[in-house]
């Protein structure tokens, strides 16, 4: 799957900032009502996912450079002739250079986005055959739900 390849292919650190913020905000998430919670799985239904980003800055930068050298200079079919073998690198190896600028920016794997998603559905009660979460600590809540996301994505 190409997400485990983009994880494996992120210097450590990156994957454990990443990994803290999802837990920081299940974590947040955990004490709030069910409204703000739908409103975070909305939020987490539009953010774009690393992939999305990348094939966007590379059709951005490939049309740019295919533009500027049909109109401006040739020189700048250079732009496209770069672009698009990292493109093909980032499928056939799951990395490419853009990639860990992309991650240190935040874009996340879409199975990470999914992972907060299915954890704040758990806290938020939608799935029967999962023990509710309801009472306890914050804290227990959160690491409860994040099992139940952890134990779902296998």
């Amino acid at each position: 799957m190409t997400a485990d390849r983009v994880r494996k292919n992120t210097p450590p650190g990156i994957n454990a900032r990443i990994d803290r913020e999802i837990a920081g905000s299940i974590r947040q998430f955990a004490g709030e009502d069910n409204f703000a919670i739908t409103r975070r799985i909305r939020e987490l239904d539009r953010e774009w996912d690393v992939e999305r980003a990348l094939e966007a800055n590379a059709a951005f930068f490939g049309m740019t450079g295919l533009a500027l050298g049909v109109f401006r200079d040739r020189r700048w079919l250079i732009l496209p002739g770069l672009v698009l073998p990292f493109l093909l690198q980032h499928a056939v190896q799951g990395w490419c250079p853009p990639l860990e600028v992309l991650r240190r920016l935040g874009f996340r794997t879409r199975k990470e986005i999914d992972r907060e998603k299915y954890a704040l559905k758990v806290l938020r009660g939608d799935f029967a055959d999962l023990p509710a979460l309801a009472g306890g600590s914050t804290t227990g809540r959160a690491t409860a739900a994040l099992q139940a996301a952890d134990a779902w994505h296998g």
